[in-house]
């Protein structure tokens, strides 16, 4: 077992890259934010990632933290971890188990209509999935 205390995040972070290189599969200690009791958790990394940074309006950063994507073998499901909340970890020689979400793919819609402009406006919005659900509050002239 190692504490993540005791030693350098870029320590941990080869550790967690070399167990998702070689698929073996990572015990964890884990804190929750905002909780007092660390669970247990045996994960199989999928990939490690970090988060967007902001700066506060008083020039404070914010965010900016690693973030390991995993299946949990108690769960058996997806789940997110943040670096931060790891207490100490195990790794194992065993291998992966869990079968792991295939990667979704972006299909690409049907060839542009030329004919009509309503049919135009709304292959437009499909194309872009944050900006499907809008629709305008006035009326557009054709």
């Amino acid at each position: 077992m190692k504490l993540t205390a005791r030693q350098t995040q870029t320590k941990t972070l080869a550790d967690l890259y070399r167990s998702l290189d070689r698929q073996h599969a990572v015990t964890i200690t884990y804190l929750k934010p905002g909780e007092t009791e660390p669970t247990v958790r045996t994960i199989e990394i999928i990939e490690l990632r970090t988060t967007s940074v902001r700066i506060t309006k008083t020039g404070e950063i914010r965010g900016g933290g690693i973030v390991i994507i995993a299946m949990c073998r108690l769960r058996g499901e997806r789940r997110e971890f943040h670096l931060a909340g790891v207490l100490s970890y195990t790794q194992h020689r065993i291998s992966y188990t869990l079968q792991h979400p295939a990667n979704t793919t972006y299909a690409p819609p049907q060839h542009q209509p030329t004919d009509d402009v309503q049919a135009l406006f709304f292959y437009e919005l499909a194309r872009d999935k944050d900006d499907a659900d809008y629709r305008p509050r006035v009326r557009l002239a054709a």
